[in-house]
């Protein structure tokens, strides 16, 4: 998919592929439920859980991949040994099927992204 231009998650979530819409649409969900505190807004052509007007996590259905980004370079260094056997680019970690998206990872990190600040990168 290519950049998406949608101005609020709703829409965003409209445009994706029949495929990929459900296992989105239950990452978007984990993300309210666990991000207390950030905002969910539009930056990028992607979703974006913001705390202080910093963005920390977001998430993107890529042409290849569902990416999960994880903006905060302390806590890729915390899940180091977790990340490692996944396919992560420098602050994405890639899902190459959307039933391989791991929400048990997902949701550990995205607590622990509540529980603490630290370094954007």
């Amino acid at each position: 998919m290519p950049r998406s231009t949608a101005s609020t998650v709703d829409d965003y979530l409209g445009e994706l592929p029949e495929d990929r819409r459900p296992v989105v649409t239950q990452l978007r969900e984990l993300c309210r439920d666990t991000l207390t505190g950030f905002r969910e807004a539009m930056a990028y052509g992607m979703p974006v859980y913001e705390r202080d007007g910093t963005a920390e996590i977001a998430f993107a259905s890529q042409k290849q991949y569902i990416s999960f980004y994880l903006m905060r370079s302390d806590l890729r260094e915390t899940f180091a040994e977790h990340l490692d056997t996944k396919d992560m680019g420098k602050g994405c970690l890639r899902f190459r099927k959307p039933e391989a998206v791991d929400f048990d990872l997902l949701r550990t990190i995205l607590e622990a992204t509540a529980a603490s600040r630290g370094t954007i990168c």
